[in-house]
């Protein structure tokens, strides 16, 4: 009886291990085709708030939530539809970024608060959490890596510009400095997986 309580427990470590290698390398390939592919991400992600205040909406009309939960939510994804007008730069002290991220923080204390008192089986509660709460934001994290292959615009290039800078070398010089999510598995998969080295004869 002992033999298979140790099994168990060490097969929940190997899902687990399954379980974080599977999102990883999920993640990786979201972060590829998000830089490859920016205007149809920004398409995708418009699309999905625009469905997420659809279902705002739906909340509204056909269930007993709080109009608070549902007006704040709602307000925060008019905010992401603000923040996607610089996509793919995000411009971390503009007013709509800086009060996304508050209305965030608000809108998980109303649904903690909400369904901490209120009975909904769990199922419901995270698909709330998942599609109305989360699904945008996420994208927003993983698209991070998607203004690091941009070439640089006319908007960009006026504080560049001095007597000894220019757009262009300004542009490759930065291009190596690497800071989104993208870069961050490009480093994990260096400094974890072995290398091979190609013999020369």
């Amino acid at each position: 009886m002992w033999l298979l309580y140790i099994l168990s427990w060490l097969s929940i470590l190997i899902q687990i291990c399954f379980v974080t290698l599977s999102v990883a390398a999920g993640l990786y390939y979201l972060a590829e085709l998000i830089e490859e592919f920016t205007v149809i991400t920004c398409k995708a992600i418009k699309t999905v708030i625009m469905i997420t205040i659809v279902i705002y909406i739906g909340l509204f009309l056909f269930e007993d939530l709080p109009v608070s939960l549902v007006i704040c939510g709602a307000f925060s994804q008019v905010m992401h539809l603000l923040i996607l007008r610089t996509f793919p730069y995000f411009v971390l002290t503009s007013i709509p970024f800086i009060v996304a991220s508050i209305l965030l923080i608000v809108n998980h204390y109303l649904a903690f608060s909400y369904f901490s008192q209120v009975y909904y089986p769990f199922s419901e509660v995270m698909a709330f959490f998942t599609v109305c709460v989360w699904i945008v934001p996420f994208a927003f994290f993983v698209s991070l890596s998607a203004n690091e292959n941009i070439l640089p615009t006319y908007s960009e290039s006026k504080p560049l510009l001095s007597d000894d800078n220019d757009v262009v070398t300004n542009y490759f010089s930065r291009k190596n400095k690497r800071y989104g999510l993208l870069s961050i598995f490009n480093y994990a998969k260096e400094s974890i997986l072995p290398q091979r080295i190609k013999k020369s004869f």
